[in-house]
């Protein structure tokens, strides 16, 4: 299901907002972390003109770019990402890698922010090298803290773990980043979760040192700073933000900075496709990777709607289709939701019942293993059990909210998770525009839930982030109380090993992707409200 701009601005209220549990982290962001903090708590204002001097390194500085976008001109809040698979469900897109290269202190940083501003475009990741330093052992920590350690040399990065992370990242997954504590030159437990860039921004003073780091980037940008302006900028940054004094600054510039910038940095910027002298000052430069970027970007642009709405015409409904009986009572129910006439009391009441049943109908397709217990008259009765650590319940935005309290009054201690999809009404496609996920999601059997499907485009969308986070797509359940078998063929034919779980299927979806006979707008009828005329009806219930 899709809903419009209406139904995100409902959704930030009802749920945490952010993207993922974290949209803005100080080493990406992300969901696994469980972060349920407000949005105006997490999401920091972008920078117009970031100061000159470089950020306080007391912990690496990675960060995603939230869906809700301040500047000193305008607040944007619809920041969707659209879609970066085909109907076929396999990720088409790479996320657009830039590296910015340059010396310690040359305003890479200040580059970044710029960039990231003049793209104006969602899902905007900033990851740092800084984030990627290698643990000091005890004894490199007691050099580190008699400005003895070379922070500047190649050893002193995890390259294996960068190269690593920056690559599934630019296949679109979800990852994991440490965040690097300067004070106690260590990881801190927590690692920030990434997800969801239309383009990477990554930085860092040997950016461009690893040969396959250097195959990952697809523009690769040197930031060429006077040297006087760079170690002033040093200067100015330890000792207000570190307490340094100029002597050791002094030092460790000459012993470990300059020499290191002259054998490993500085002969890097031949490999450099745009070096942007004087900086965040140079806007002709900007201007360029800007519009490079823009190129690049449109030329990834794929549809996914059009395309579905014309597949998979007159097969035979798929084997992981399951459908409720249409008993006596199913049938009923669905005569009285179904109703144009039926009050909201009565649409929710039946709704309700009919969710209750079709959950407990999909908890029967979990797999499970038979246990020993032993009854209070002492005998033993041979049971089952679910095979697996846990369920974790997953709601499409606004209308599978709905289906949560059916969950929950049958899977005691569920953990829940929420993703919010709308349409882009310019081009008719899907886009994301928030997800909260629990910890470990990828540990759990998925039970993911949407009113109705139509032609499937929002599921799909849905399916694929739960398989960027890791969940086997053998462990998800798609539950539905209404489905049109367009949907039903796009998802089985995308994602052939998830169970697809509904009361009804309906044959027929008209020229708007309404579902005939259907159901009617479920979202407004179960929530009270009213569409505007200019909103399609299938964003919000009929969906995609």
């Amino acid at each position: 299901m899709e809903t419009t701009s209406s139904d995100c601005k409902a959704a930030e209220q009802q749920t945490d907002e952010g993207l993922e549990a974290d949209r803005s982290v100080s080493s990406s962001s992300g969901s696994g972390d469980d972060s349920l903090d407000g949005l105006s708590e997490r999401v920091p204002r972008c920078p117009l003109t970031p100061s000159l001097s470089p950020r306080k390194r007391t912990t690496s500085q990675s960060k995603t770019e939230p869906p809700l976008l301040r500047t000193n001109k305008r607040t944007i809040y619809t920041a969707g990402r659209p879609p970066w698979y085909n109907v076929t469900g396999t990720t088409f897109k790479e996320a657009f890698v830039i590296g910015l290269c340059g010396g310690s202190a040359s305003g890479k940083t200040t580059v970044a922010n710029k960039i990231i501003e003049a793209l104006d475009v969602p899902w905007v990741v900033l990851l740092s090298m800084d984030s990627f330093y290698k643990v000091l052992s005890k004894e490199e920590q007691e050099l580190a803290a008699k400005n003895e350690y070379n922070f500047d040399h190649p050893d002193a990065f995890d390259f294996e773990l960068l190269i690593t992370v920056l690559r599934k990242l630019k296949k679109g997954k979800s990852i994991k980043v440490p965040v690097y504590d300067f004070t106690s030159h260590c990881r801190r437990k927590e690692w920030k979760t990434v997800y969801g860039a239309n383009v990477v921004i990554f930085e860092g003073i040997l950016a461009f040192a690893n040969k396959e780091l250097l195959k990952l980037l697809d523009m690769k940008v040197f930031v060429d700073t006077d040297s006087d302006i760079r170690l002033i900028r040093r200067l100015k940054r330890d000792i207000s933000q570190r307490g340094r004094d100029i002597s050791g600054i002094i030092k460790q510039y000459n012993k470990f900075v300059k020499p290191a910038f002259e054998q490993y940095i500085e002969p890097t910027v031949q490999v450099a496709d745009i070096v942007v002298p004087r900086g965040g000052e140079n806007f002709v430069a900007l201007d360029l990777i800007v519009q490079h970027v823009h190129s690049q970007l449109e030329k990834r642009e794929i549809t996914v709607r059009s395309a579905l709405a014309s597949a998979h015409q007159g097969q035979p409904l798929p084997k992981t289709l399951s459908v409720m009986e249409s008993t006596p009572q199913v049938r009923g129910m669905h005569t009285i939701i179904r109703n144009k006439e039926t009050s909201r009391d009565e649409f929710i009441f039946y709704s309700k019942r009919l969710m209750r049943l079709l959950i407990e109908h999909a908890l029967s397709f979990l797999p499970l293993k038979p246990v020993s217990v032993e009854t209070p008259q002492g005998a033993i009765y041979e049971g089952k059990r679910l095979s697996g650590k846990r369920i974790t319940g997953v709601s499409i935005l606004r209308a599978g909210e709905t289906m949560e309290q059916a969950l929950m009054a049958v899977c005691k201690d569920i953990r829940l998770g929420k993703i919010l999809i709308q349409t882009n009404h310019d081009t008719g496609e899907p886009e994301l525009h928030y997800l909260r996920l629990p910890k470990d999601i990828s540990e759990d059997y998925v039970i993911l839930m949407d009113s109705t499907v139509s032609t499937g485009a929002a599921a799909l969308m849905a399916v694929r982030v739960l398989l960027d986070h890791d969940v086997a797509e053998d462990k998800i359940f798609l539950l539905s109380l209404l489905m049109a078998e367009m949907g039903v063929h796009s998802v089985a034919y995308a994602f052939p090993k998830v169970r697809i779980i509904t009361t009804a299927v309906d044959k027929e979806v008209n020229d708007q992707f309404h579902i005939i006979p259907g159901i009617g707008n479920f979202g407004d009828r179960y929530f009270g409200t009213d569409a505007p005329s200019d909103w399609c009806e299938s964003d919000e219930g009929m969906d995609f």
